[in-house]
C-alpha cells in the first residue's frame, strides 16, 4: 500500500469518525458567543478551536466575538447564540434576575485580571481611594473586568459611581486608549496588561493572575471563564453539551502539557500584536489561571457569590442557589474519556 493510499484511507476514517459523532449529537451546528476572544482569559477556547477538537466531537461551532463579557451575555439572554464562554459571575447575576444560566465546565481557576494605573498618575496614587474621579478602562461595562474594580472600590469605602468606567475592549483598542490618554487606569487581562506593563505605560496595583493575588483581591479563590448556557438547552441537547465539554476538557489538557512557546505557535498571528516574544511571556504569566481539569471548586463559587453581594444589589436581595449555577456532570464524564 503506497503513502497516497494510506493518507486517503486515514482521511476517510477521520471523516467517518466525524460523521459518527455528528449523528450522535442533537445539534451539530452551534453558535457560541465570547467577549474578547483574543484575550488570554479565553485561551482554552481558541486552543480547542484551532486543534479541531470541536470538529472531532461532531460539532460545527460558529464563534461570535464581542468587545466584552456583558455583550456576549446579552447575546445569550437574547437567544441569538446557543452557548457562551464567559465569566462565572454571570450565572449568579442572571439567577438573581430570574434568567437562569448553568456553567458546565470551568476554564479558569483564577480571573487573570489586573488593574493598572497610568504612569502619569502613579506619583499621586497612594491607595484604591485615589481611583475616585478617574476614567477606568474595562473591556465593557458590566464585565468581570468592571466587577473587580467595583469590588475593590467598595472595600476601600468608595462607590463604583465615584469613577467613570469606559469600555475599551481588549487587544489593540485597549492599549491605544491608555497610550492616547483616554483613560487614567485600566482593568484588563493579558496580553493587554503585559504589553502595557512591559512598555512602562502602567503600574499594576492589583493582579489576579496568581493564587496569591486572587486571594488578596477577593479574599479567596474565584473561578473565571466558564462555558454556560440556558438549562433548557442542556435538557434538549445533553449529548451536544457533553460533546462541547469533551472538546474543551481536551483543550485544557493540551494547555497543561505544552510550553508557552508551543501555545504561542498555535495561536492566530494577529493575537500576538506583532511581538511574539512579548505574547509568549504573557502566556507564561497567565498559565496558572487555567483549570487543569475543568472541574468547579464549590468554595470558589461560594466566594464569588460573597463578592457579588458586596456591589450587586439584585444579587444581594436574591436567594441564590449556587448548586443551580453549575453542573459538573459533564466534566466528570469527560474525565473518563478525554486524554
Amino acid at each position: 500500500m503506497n503513502i497516497r493510499t494510506c493518507l486517503a484511507l486515514g482521511l476517510t476514517a477521520l471523516i467517518s469518525a466525524g460523521a459518527a459523532h455528528a449523528a450522535d449529537v442533537e445539534k451539530p451546528d452551534i453558535k457560541l458567543s465570547v467577549g474578547g476572544k483574543a484575550l488570554l482569559y479565553y485561551l482554552p477556547l481558541t486552543v480547542t478551536e484551532k486543534l479541531g477538537y470541536f470538529k472531532d466531537a461532531g460539532l460545527n461551532v460558529e464563534i461570535s466575538d464581542f468587545a466584552g463579557g456583558s455583550q456576549s451575555l446579552q447575546a445569550q439572554i437574547g437567544g441569538s447564540v446557543d452557548v457562551t464562554t464567559g465569566s462565572y459571575e454571570h450565572t449568579i447575576q442572571m439567577q438573581a434576575q430570574g434568567k437562569p444560566l448553568v456553567a458546565v465546565v470551568d476554564l479558569g481557576r483564577y480571573p487573570g485580571i489586573a488593574l493598572g494605573i497610568a504612569n502619569s498618575r502613579v506619583a499621586s496614587y497612594k491607595s484604591i481611594k485615589d481611583l475616585k474621579g478617574m476614567r477606568i478602562g474595562v473591556t465593557a461595562p458590566g464585565s468581570s473586568t468592571n466587577f473587580m474594580v467595583s469590588y475593590l472600590m467598595i472595600k476601600a469605602g468608595l462607590k463604583p459611581e465615584d469613577a467613570s468606567f469606559i469600555g475599551v475592549g481588549g487587544g489593540a483598542s485597549a492599549v491605544a486608549a491608555m497610550r492616547h490618554g483616554q483613560i487614567d487606569a485600566i482593568s484588563n487581562t493579558d496580553p493587554v496588561m503585559s504589553e502595557l506593563e512591559t512598555a512602562g505605560d502602567i503600574q499594576v496595583i492589583a493582579d489576579s493572575r496568581t493564587a496569591e493575588g486572587t486571594n488578596q483581591i477577593y479574599g479567596g479563590p474565584s473561578p473565571a471563564a466558564v462555558l454556560y448556557m440556558r438549562p433548557s438547552f442542556i435538557q434538549a441537547n445533553p449529548k451536544t453539551t457533553q460533546a462541547l465539554v469533551d472538546a474543551l476538557v481536551r483543550g485544557l489538557h493540551w494547555v497543561q502539557s505544552h510550553s508557552p512557546e508551543q501555545i504561542a505557535d498555535l495561536m492566530p498571528p494577529e493575537y500576538q500584536g506583532g511581538n511574539k516574544t512579548l505574547y509568549t511571556t504573557a502566556i507564561k504569566k497567565s498559565l496558572a489561571i487555567y483549570s487543569p481539569d475543568g472541574k468547579f471548586d464549590p468554595a470558589a463559587c461560594a466566594n464569588t457569590l460573597k463578592v457579588l453581594q458586596v456591589f450587586d444589589d439584585k444579587v444581594k436581595a436574591a436567594s441564590i442557589d449556587l448548586s443551580k449555577t453549575y453542573d459538573e456532570t459533564f466534566v466528570d464524564q469527560a474525565q473518563k474519556s478525554v486524554k
